[in-house]
């Protein structure tokens, strides 16, 4: 790829001298490092501007169909590195800083992770921007802009403690506040119904309203001029003050509509174990979906005249289940806006509408009830209601006389409306993540809807951008692989395969593994500055990062960390491999066993690390706040992946890809994309174990396992589990950890035992981590094994999944940027 280099050197550092001077009053001789990256940040974004214009204008020229990816999180890490690197300057503005006396890695560690996503969901939104600005699709991310995103982590005495992620503390240099889009949004009140002689008109009355209020950041395509945007939208009261309340002395009711407004955008999935939390949780899905369908539709209308083709030039894809209230909400501007009939209306939302199913796990299947959502979305609820009624008539249709197909499949049934069903019956595409995911949908969780209306079930398995998380985050590999085979794999990852060739070459498998040790050395400095322990990069790193839940049994890698303890303990001379086990999750502030996991982790390493006497053979690390940021060095350090999910509950896994691409070795279970990954390198090449998801779905279907059974008859599991109950690794407390031992073994509940089979798979995880050992040994085979890993990454680039989105579903055009 030939890329012209448009920056100048002596007129960037002129306006990084600029910026300080106007934001700050300072010099180059007197900045901080912080004040240095808002000065960098701006001059970059200042680089940007043109091309965002020119991008915009092209949608215009060409009359571009728009893709609209709706979505709760996007979990987009720092923009300031990843910007320099599409705009293909890092090497001109690294130079320039070092000139200045500036390092660009240092100014860089500066920025604070944007707060606006968790997990896996988010972190693929994040790719999907990337990869459609980089292919040059039209493109809008909608989310929210939470000031406080879902906290930020501390460890303190073993324990998670949420504080909050003061992002914005400083201001975001990226983004562009845009009150000329501002849009009011509706909540409570009551639904009047006015006759106009020819036809009834709905109208929401004695509402409460805000107003949402978008801010842009750039999303800048790789080397292409292509500039996308992710649409962020703050609230604000539509009223700021009310000087007579407060002259009156309520100076609660004088601010009640600004708190109103804060409490929207304050924080990214509050606790919604309370009815409270459950209200303010809809609250903010219905807050920026219906700014963004408003917005969506009004900007058609600027330059459209006929709103029955709307979707020709729209097209939203729900990230799934939370931003659902879009068929409600684009059905109602169409009605009650628009005026038209409901016919014409419903066939341009399932024209519009596409959703992404990431779950089968029920408790994120969202179901809101009947009394809450009906009093805070009056309209919206009427609107659902009639939906249902009408999707019920046609469940009749074609099942006559079958109430049991109406209980499974009903929008509104036993007091809930089913966010999942309303979001397959008002879409006219319904996609899994993997293709085992998609293959459950229909034949278990979906099969009924599937039976219904097969031809909108389709899957799209996921991916990840290379140019983040290899190009960015792991720059001595990227530089390696683009001296062997050139730089086209930055935006076609499909040619990494020519890696393969390499894999046999003895220098290479040197060069390669020489690589990722000067990344443990990386990592393992940020651990003994962060968590104060020293660990040996000559160790094997052995890593599980991500969302903390009981289905990705970090629980079971840490039993499993208590076992290979105890056999050292009985056995000093024991000779194993020496081992970094490191771990790095956040657990909902509202889960309860999540947050005790942690508890455990950060107990047993407390143990473990401090033992002399079995001279450094194990370690345990959990890395704090774990984010994108940290994550690129992790990917970049580790030798061995854990993919240990319950077979049949993870979706995909987007880890599972990056920890691949960067050239770790995958232990896990049949699951998710585990199973496309195991096709591509060959199971041979990763270390696979435990049920597959059709015996589990068995298992469960039958009611589960008895685990009492395994507790009963192994009785090397038996002593880790009572050391969970002995005070082994809390003697101020024994008892402290009985909820686990309890959610294992079941004593004292009626709940079922080991939901997520990790007893059951616990003897073959053993004997792949023993595995681990011995080939690690092999130096030779480790390491044609982690390049064959990396050659096989290919099919997994969010480009290729972006690619068969806008080929099945969206059909978008590209554009062309000239500058």
């Amino acid at each position: 790829m030939n890329v012209d280099h448009t920056i100048h050197k002596t007129e960037f550092k002129k306006a990084v001298i600029y910026n300080l001077k106007i934001s700050y009053r300072r010099t180059i001789e007197d900045a901080t490092a912080a004040q240095m990256y808002q000065a960098v940040a701006l001059a970059v974004k200042d680089m940007i501007i043109d091309r965002w214009i020119a991008t915009h204008k092209e949608y215009e020229k060409q009359d571009a169909k728009v893709v609209y990816y709706m979505s709760m999180e996007f979990l987009t890490g720092r923009f300031l590195g990843n910007n320099i690197i599409s705009l293909c300057e890092q090497e001109e503005i690294r130079e320039a800083l070092a000139e200045m006396g500036f390092d660009l890695n240092t100014i860089e560690n500066q920025e604070r992770d944007p707060a606006l996503g968790n997990g896996g969901l988010g972190r693929l939104a994040a790719c999907f921007l990337d990869s459609l600005a980089t292919l040059g699709y039209p493109a809008y991310g909608c989310g929210i802009r939470y000031r406080y995103g879902m906290f930020k982590q501390k460890i303190e005495d073993g324990y998670q403690i949420e504080v909050p992620d003061e992002w914005l503390k400083d201001g975001y240099p990226f983004e562009i506040r845009r009150p000329e889009y501002a849009t009011e949004v509706k909540f409570g009140g009551y639904v009047d119904t006015e006759w106009d002689g020819h036809r009834n008109h709905f109208v929401q009355k004695g509402y409460q309203s805000v107003l949402a209020v978008p801010y842009d950041i750039p999303i800048v395509g790789y080397g292409n001029n292509v500039v996308n945007s992710l649409r962020i939208w703050d609230a604000q009261p539509v009223n700021t003050f009310n000087l007579k309340e407060f002259d009156k002395g309520d100076y609660q009711k004088a601010v009640e509509q600004e708190n109103l407004a804060k409490t929207i955008v304050e924080v990214l999935y509050p606790n919604d174990n309370h009815y409270a939390g459950k209200e303010l949780r809809l609250r903010q899905q219905y807050f920026f979906i219906s700014a963004s369908v408003q917005r969506a539709v009004k900007k058609y209308l600027e330059n459209h005249d006929d709103i029955h083709k709307f979707y020709e030039k729209a097209v939203f894809q729900m990230n799934d289940t939370h931003p659902t209230v879009a068929v409600a909400e684009l059905m109602r501007i169409l009605l009650d806006e628009q005026n038209l009939e409901w016919d014409e209306a419903w066939e341009i939302t399932t024209k519009t509408c596409a959703y992404t199913n990431h779950t089968i796990m029920s408790e994120a299947l969202e179901k809101w009830p009947i009394e809450l959502f009906s009093r805070l979305l009056p309209r919206i609820y009427q609107i659902v209601e009639e939906i249902n009624r009408r999707f019920v008539e046609e469940i009749k249709k074609a099942y006559p006389g079958d109430n049991e197909k109406i209980r499974k499949m009903a929008i509104i049934y036993d007091g809930q409306v089913r966010m999942a069903h309303l979001a397959i019956v008002g879409s006219f595409s319904v996609n899994g993540v993997a293709r085992l995911h998609t293959e459950i949908l229909k034949n278990e969780e979906l099969k009924d809807f599937y039976q219904m209306m097969p031809a909108k079930f389709n899957n799209k398995t996921n991916g990840i951008t290379q140019r983040r998380f290899l190009l960015h985050g792991n720059p001595l590999l990227a530089s390696w692989v683009t001296d062997k085979i050139g730089n086209e794999w930055i935006t076609d990852l499909s040619h990494i395969k020519k890696l393969a060739i390499y894999a046999d070459d003895e220098k290479c498998q040197r060069e390669f593994m020489n690589i990722k040790y000067q990344n443990k050395i990386r990592l393992a400095k940020y651990i003994k500055e962060h968590n104060g322990i020293d660990v040996d990069p000559r160790s094997i790193f052995d890593v599980q990062v991500k969302r903390l839940h009981e289905y990705k049994r970090q629980l079971m890698n840490i039993l499993h960390v208590m076992y290979l303890y105890n056999q050292l303990k009985d056995n000093p001379n024991m000779d194993i491999v020496p081992r970094t086990f490191i771990f790095g999750a956040k657990a909902a502030a509202g889960y309860t066993r999540a947050k005790l996991t942690i508890k455990l982790i950060n107990a047993v390493a407390d143990v473990i690390n401090n033992d002399r006497s079995i001279n450094g053979k194990i370690k345990v690390v959990f890395i704090e706040d774990y984010c994108v940021s940290n994550a690129e060095m992790i990917f970049a350090a580790a030798d061995v992946s854990e993919q240990i999910s319950t077979a049949s509950k993870e979706a995909s896994g987007t880890g599972n890809m990056k920890f691949m691409l960067n050239g770790a070795l995958t232990i896990g279970t049949m699951d998710g994309a585990n199973v496309e990954m195991a096709e591509e390198v060959g199971a041979e090449n990763m270390f696979i174990f435990g049920a597959s998801s059709d015996e589990i779905i068995n298992w469960e279907n039958q009611g589960g396992y008895n685990p009492m059974e395994i507790f009963n008859s192994d009785q090397e599991i038996r002593r880790v589990l009572m050391q969970l109950i002995n005070g082994s690794y809390s003697p101020q407390n024994p008892e402290l950890f009985r909820d686990i031992y309890n959610s294992l073994l079941n004593t004292q509940s009626s709940d079922r035992a080991d939901t997520y089979f990790i007893l059951k798979d616990f003897r073959s995880y053993a004997e792949a981590e023993d595995r681990i050992d011995k080939a690690y040994r092999d130096e030779k085979w480790w390491a044609r094994t982690a390049i064959l890993n990396t050659a096989s990454s290919g099919k997994f680039s969010s480009d290729r999944t972006i690619e068969e989105y806008v080929r099945d579903i969206w059909h978008l055009d590209k554009i062309k940027v000239e500058l």
